[in-house]
């Protein structure tokens, strides 16, 4: 017979979890505005970005082990790797190694962010693996100090510890919050059928670029910044930026399609994701939100729509 639970073992039974195991939810990002300079001679670009935690989420569940193991269900099902490849289990053996704790768990991955969609989804996987590996091992560590494990990771699993709006520099591991008041923005996504490359987007914007004397600065997002404080979403429409959408429209042409039919259903921008091929659209409210998402499900030029809100806090146990 299992003891009773009492109120006063509230605070253990959080940090380990119930029955010995740990859940994580971790949204999906969107960048507001995306700024691209020049190639860095670490290979990396150097970027201004502002980061948008928005409210797509994957689930991770962590129990307790003898070795390392993933599984998963969802999105990519079939086509994910689970190995030593996937950030995922590159982030719990990281923060195993940093804590000289044995990395042993078995980890069970929920994922409704589609995979290369230029919604962080792999790096929001991975910033999910270091809060719950954390609480599962007991390993105590800060959120600052995970996110100097996940500086490691990849460029956008610090914010995504985090969440909420930030500013993203470097190559974006380096984040600092928008200091704005709470506002709720109505975002549609719409998942295209097959993913794209971030380093083949790259790519092919440095290609669009090359008859450009010198590559651009990386651009100011003060106009961007002040929108979101005028909490306005006709304001916040016309400050939103991406400079990779010209390279993942020259890879899949088929996009402008899709941001065409979103902005034609009356949302009040539409923007490329980040390196894309998922395009998002902010609309006035929750209502325009539906009857643009409706608009694009009837159109059928994409795989899949969600409505989502943001902003909203990070990689956080449930």
């Amino acid at each position: 017979m299992t003891e009773a639970w009492r109120p006063d073992d509230e605070d253990e039974r959080s940090r380990r979890g119930a029955w010995g195991s740990v859940k994580v939810r971790v949204p999906a990002k969107i960048n507001l505005r995306l700024s691209v300079g020049p190639l860095r001679p670490d290979g990396y670009h150097e970027i201004g970005t502002v980061y948008h935690a928005i409210a797509l989420y994957d689930e991770l569940t962590a129990r307790e082990g003898d070795n390392l193991t993933l599984t998963m269900d969802g999105e990519g099902t079939g086509v994910l790797a689970l190995d030593e490849s996937n950030l995922v289990i590159r982030a719990a053996r990281a923060l195993a190694a940093h804590a000289r704790v044995p990395a042993n768990a078995r980890l069970h991955l929920r994922k409704q962010i589609p995979l290369a969609g230029g919604l962080a989804g792999g790096s929001a996987d991975a910033a999910a693996a270091l809060v719950a590996c954390d609480e599962l091992w007991g390993t105590g560590l800060s959120r600052d100090e995970l996110a100097g494990l996940a500086a490691d990771l990849g460029s956008d699993v610090p914010f995504l510890l985090y969440g909420g709006t930030a500013v993203g520099t470097g190559r974006g591991e380096s984040v600092s919050p928008v200091l704005a008041r709470p506002t709720t923005w109505h975002w549609v996504v719409a998942v295209a059928d097959g993913g794209l490359s971030t380093p083949q987007v790259y790519a092919e914007l440095d290609r669009l670029r090359a008859t450009d004397a010198a590559p651009p600065p990386v651009g100011q997002s003060d106009d961007l910044l002040a929108a979101l404080r005028q909490r306005d979403p006709l304001v916040l429409a016309a400050a939103l930026g991406n400079d990779l959408q010209p390279a993942a429209l020259s890879l899949r042409p088929a996009l402008a399609d899709v941001l065409d039919t979103g902005v034609a259903a009356g949302a009040l921008a539409g923007l490329v994701s980040g390196s894309g091929p998922t395009c998002v659209f902010l609309a006035a409210d929750g209502k325009q939100a539906e009857a643009v998402a409706d608009a694009l499900a009837d159109a059928g030029v994409c795989r899949d729509v969600h409505l989502a809100y943001g902003a909203v806090p990070g990689a956080r146990l449930v």
